[in-house]
């Protein structure tokens, strides 16, 4: 069993609006606080549908969700296969589409992956160069690392840590692999803290933050992922079914507010007219809170890692 602080436990849940005899789904299983928090206010004829692509995570889920045993299905997957899951998992409409009345989506890294050194995701640990959330995956952070092209290498640490020396980093690690492979974490935050210059590695937390999220970001296809399953929840929400998306950084945050607002009802009515007379277009989803939420100041003091938190909800119309 691990020990993991789940971040917007109550405002995410809440979000959900749960019914007691709903179907529900949690994306990101982790260590099972939102997935434990649902499951508690469900009756014997409610159900959770858990998804997790870690054997860490669902191992830890079967012991703690005990209590609710007869309500709750786990699936290994990664969420992407989310609509596929659902189709065999609960009854679908006229259309062949699985509806379901909520889904939560808690993105990021359990903290239990970050804290045990040899999963490779942390710049604090000497350990092989991994990084993978399903320990089956064949894309490690050592492929990239020694065989991907240094303009690619520079590419992700620009596009997905927002690395300023993303080149100087790339240039660095293709130079030093030419010596020889590079095997650990180690040996990576050292090629990093000297592809920064001096004076930036001393503003800014680790120097190496930006571009371990970056790694791991590639290595699971984590946007690509989410894009496609967030598309995927909206199809499968029943009408007046809600989605919860916590996440931690910008990447995330901007294909989360990119993808509801592609579903939203446009007004096309000009601009002088006193009111809407087109009925808004044809949108599928409304916005519950216009604004992301983020964790309060107490929970912040208790979870440093909440900081960066944003809580989206939408609605299926």
């Amino acid at each position: 069993m691990f020990h993991h602080i789940t971040v917007l436990k109550q405002e995410a849940t809440e979000g959900l609006r749960i019914k007691p005899d709903g179907i529900y789904v949690d994306c990101t299983l982790g260590g099972a606080g939102h997935s434990s928090l649902i499951a508690s206010q469900l009756s014997s004829k409610g159900r959770l549908i858990a998804l997790d692509q870690d054997d860490w995570a669902l191992n830890n889920a079967r012991e703690v969700m005990k209590p609710y045993v007869d309500r709750i299905t786990l699936v290994k997957t990664n969420f992407r296969d989310l609509e596929e899951v659902l189709r065999n998992e609960v009854k679908v409409d006229e259309n062949g589409q699985p509806q379901v009345d909520g889904i939560l989506f808690d993105l990021g890294v359990s903290s239990p992956q970050f804290d045990e050194g040899e999963r490779g995701f942390s710049y604090n640990h000497d350990a092989p160069l991994d990084m993978r959330m399903d320990q089956s995956a064949e894309l490690t952070a050592a492929k990239i690392v020694n065989e991907w092209p240094e303009q690619e290498i520079a590419r992700i640490l620009y596009e997905y840590g927002e690395e300023k020396f993303s080149r100087r980093i790339a240039k660095v690690i293709v130079e030093r692999r030419a010596q020889g492979p590079i095997q650990t974490t180690g040996e990576l935050v050292e090629m990093i803290k000297e592809g920064i210059p001096a004076a930036a590695r001393r503003t800014g937390g680790h120097p190496a933050k930006r571009s371990f999220q970056a790694f791991r970001i590639a290595v699971n296809d984590e946007l690509g992922a989410f894009k496609d399953a967030l598309h995927q929840a909206v199809r499968c929400l029943a009408p007046g079914g809600r989605v919860s998306v916590i996440t931690f950084h910008s990447l995330e945050d901007r294909i989360c507010k990119q993808i509801f607002n592609s579903y939203i009802p446009k007004c096309t009515c000009p601009p002088d007219f006193p009111m809407c007379v087109c009925g808004g277009g044809q949108g599928e989803l409304k916005l519950v809170n216009r604004k992301p939420l983020i964790p309060s100041a107490e929970e912040i003091e208790s979870n440093p890692r909440a900081r960066s938190a944003k809580l989206r909800i939408a609605e299926k119309l």
